[in-house]
């Protein structure tokens, strides 16, 4: 008898004990530890943008420059001496052909643009599309259909080819205007389009989200309480709202980074001497033959990041969102 009311009390001491309850963010953090591949994805990105934020740290540590051109690390016909495209110690992943430029200095220095571009990009875009979809979602009517209307023309345009014809025009129009003269005109244009033609598909979602969140009861408490705008939107709406505008953000990014490449491939963004991923693969093209190295490196770096950045945000999707198939709770 003595026996059972002991673990009766035993039983009863444990239940007493306070039990704290986990917040979303928190079961979301959860869940993304777990998921191994977003993990180290997430440290392949810190890396990159470690890189990018101490590039002329890193430069003068190695003793190499971007900019520099080594006339000896070349033959009499352009190509680098050695193999590997001109691997040595004094430059660890070879030398350009044609001009010298370090290939490691010049990798280090495009990271800085292309994650400047593409952090600007999606935050410029994302914010443009979370205030439009949420406009629309909230007032419905008249501005609903004027915004899905203008989401409408801005998708049957044919993006590529107005951004290549307006490229010049628009370049020098943003230099008139006070814009620095160059490449940093470019990069102001190159934000622009991408904005221009990148904040449909974030405004839809919000949109769709608002249409399905003020349907809810705590959306129509507040209503029927005489709630302002402003509150449904900053106490009622964003806090439902973050995670999808996290996720999104997550894998525009890599998109938006690809196309600044893309584009400086073409000749539409940065010029030279500037160091660019998109420039260094464009100008790799005319060597391959000579040094398959020139190509490979700037490619394999570019397609590293964009995946990195994919599996990452494949992985933050799966953890905010519990209904997902690879939650196993």
């Amino acid at each position: 008898m003595n026996k059972k009311v002991k673990l009766l009390d035993e039983g009863a001491s444990k239940t007493d004990s306070p039990v704290t309850g986990l917040s979303p963010g928190r079961l979301a953090l959860d869940r993304f530890r777990r998921d191994k591949v977003a993990v180290w994805s997430l440290y392949v990105v810190c890396f990159f943008v470690f890189i990018a934020i101490f590039a002329p740290v890193l430069t003068t540590l190695f003793n190499i420059s971007p900019y520099t051109l080594d006339r000896r690390a070349l033959n009499d016909y352009g190509n680098p001496l050695g193999r590997f495209g001109g691997v040595s110690w004094n430059h660890p992943l070879g030398v350009e052909p044609g001009t010298g430029r370090d290939i490691l200095g010049r990798l280090m220095y495009g990271a800085r643009v292309s994650l400047l571009i593409g952090f600007i990009g999606t935050i410029v875009t994302t914010s443009v599309g979370l205030t439009l979809g949420m406009l629309a979602g909230l007032r419905k009517g008249f501005v609903d259909s004027l915004i899905t209307r203008l989401a409408d023309v801005t998708l049957a345009f044919p993006s590529l080819l107005l951004i290549i014809a307006l490229n010049r025009p628009l370049t020098q129009r943003l230099e008139s205007i006070g814009v620095p003269e160059g490449n940093f005109a470019r990069m102001t244009y190159i934000i622009l389009v991408l904005t221009v033609f990148g904040w449909v598909y974030m405004a839809r979602l919000i949109r769709a989200q608002v249409l399905s969140l003020r349907e809810r009861e705590f959306i129509e408490a507040a209503q029927s309480f005489g709630a302002s705008n402003g509150h449904l939107i900053f106490k009622q709406l964003l806090p439902n709202l973050w995670a999808q505008v996290i996720v999104f953000a997550t894998l525009s990014l890599p998109g938006y980074v690809a196309v600044e490449a893309s584009l400086s491939f073409l000749g539409i963004g940065l010029m030279a001497p500037a160091a660019s991923w998109g420039i260094m693969l464009g100008d790799s093209v005319r060597y391959y033959r000579v040094d398959p190295t020139y190509l490979l490196i700037p490619g394999v770096t570019l397609m590293i990041l964009v995946m990195a950045f994919n599996l990452m945000g494949d992985g933050l999707r799966d953890a905010v969102d519990p209904k997902s198939d690879k939650q196993q709770l």
